[in-house]
């Protein structure tokens, strides 16, 4: 990949059995969930890429800037992420530490871990761009996070864990978004049909992968409404910024492929709770209507311009940042605000939980 496609995506980016928080959102009958493990994207990053050679880092202000103490912990986004609130949610734990974190302690283990890095996505090209850690990887450290939990707690607690706990998938906004439309280098090989077909693909090997590895409640994540991101409004929306009717329909295809497979899966894999989850309607809910949530501006970010910046170009020498982002759907220009992901989560949880029971 040539140096300029590299800096063109970046530029445009982006329970424990003793637990001591009381679940707010629960199960049906006795049923629990011990532990929380992510796998994808920025979406639910807490911190994966603090540690890469890459572009794609949010460790510095003014990210972070409304989580606790106001310190950018690497999470995409003024303050907590839907890690951050799934994990409250259900009683697990107040923050789900990454996988690579030097801070990991054996204890956390029993909470779960987060081996999502932000640019990531199901195309293993799409991480290639950016210098991140890609899916296929993620699951080599998932099997090592096995190993550890085997070597500290056991066998018979490993497998109570790896069945119980919710695992998440929040993946393909950078596969479809960066890779196909914004880089165009995947328009040389596919069509968004085409390509679509291959996202779905790699999805299902995934969540057969975490099956074979002892997972049982796998929620996914479809993709947004990624034609009204911010950043996408500036490079294809025209001098209005509008949102792209054409990468819209890219998602809403994706996820009707995904859709479609995932419920496969759930009837082919025995004692399986694989769940589609759904989260384009429930943002572009919020976009098309933000002031029934409370916001006054949806079409661009809080931070600087709220146009093009993410990642390193939304950074403290920008004097244009917001004053105050819960009035924003978007905190850059290409991820919600801690208020947009604390909606969305609460809309989820009430919706799906009870698919894992």
């Amino acid at each position: 990949m040539e140096l300029w496609s590299v800096v063109f995506v970046c530029c445009v980016l982006c329970y424990s059995f003793c637990h001591s928080a009381e679940a707010i959102v629960k199960l049906g009958g006795n049923e629990t969930i011990p532990a929380l493990i992510l796998f994808g994207d920025s979406i639910v990053d807490t911190g994966t890429n603090n540690n890469l050679i890459t572009l794609l880092k949010c460790n510095f202000p003014p990210y972070g800037r409304d989580f606790q103490g106001g310190i950018p912990t690497g999470r995409f986004s003024n303050g907590k992420v839907p890690a951050d609130f799934i994990a409250e949610e259900l009683g697990i734990s107040e923050y789900i530490t990454p996988y690579k974190s030097p801070s990991l302690q054996p204890g956390d283990l029993l909470k779960g871990v987060n081996f999502a890095s932000g640019g990531s996505g199901y195309d293993s090209l799409t991480a290639q761009i950016v210098s991140v850690t890609p899916l296929s990887e993620q699951l080599e450290q998932f099997k090592e996070y096995i190993g550890k939990l085997k070597g500290n707690f056991g066998e018979a607690k490993t497998n109570f864990i790896l069945s119980k706990s919710l695992v998440l998938v929040v993946s393909s906004s950078n596969d479809i978004a960066n890779t196909y439309f914004a880089s165009g280098v995947r328009k040389v090989t596919y069509d968004v049909s085409g390509y679509t077909d291959m996202l779905v693909q790699e999805a299902s090997s995934f969540v057969k992968e975490l099956y074979g590895l002892g997972a049982r409640r796998i929620g996914v994540f479809g993709a947004p409404p990624l034609g009204c991101l911010p950043f996408v409004r500036t490079l294809f929306g025209g001098l209005e910024r509008v949102c792209t009717e054409e990468i819209n329909m890219a998602s809403k295809l994706f996820n009707s492929k995904l859709s479609s497979e995932l419920h496969n899966l759930n009837q082919s894999l025995p004692q399986a709770k694989v769940v589609y989850i759904r989260i384009y309607d429930s943002l572009l809910n919020i976009i098309q209507n933000p002031i029934n949530y409370g916001f006054d501006v949806a079409d661009r970010g809080c931070c600087g311009t709220g146009t093009v910046e993410a990642a390193f170009l939304c950074n403290p020498l920008d004097p244009t940042t917001c004053v105050d982002d819960s009035k924003y759907v978007f905190w850059d220009s290409y991820h919600p605000t801690q208020k947009t992901y604390q909606i969305l989560v609460g809309e989820i949880l009430n919706k799906y939980i009870i698919s894992f029971s």
